[in-house]
């Protein structure tokens, strides 16, 4: 049986430069950490009927209220661009 995605594994992801992909209230999203306690939040999906912030700051204390109602959770990490 595969083991339940926990906010402790998403948060130590994070913490280890992997970029999170999920759906939340019907939209896609894009999360990373920009700095200690700062997570930046890329609207991916476009709905007219539901306009959302392209992007915004989320601290650790934010991403950990949403997370129990993310959905379709995928993870990439970033590639160093030098």
């Amino acid at each position: 049986m595969e083991d339940k995605y926990t906010f402790e594994q998403m948060w130590e992801d994070l913490n280890n430069g992997y970029q999170i992909f999920y759906t939340y209230v019907g939209n896609r999203y894009l999360l990373f950490k920009t700095a200690p306690n700062c997570y930046t939040q890329k609207l991916l999906s476009k709905n007219k009927k539901n306009p959302q912030p392209k992007m915004s700051m989320l601290t650790l204390k934010r991403v950990k209220e949403i997370f129990p109602f993310l959905e379709d959770v995928e993870f990439k990490i970033i590639e160093s661009i030098e």
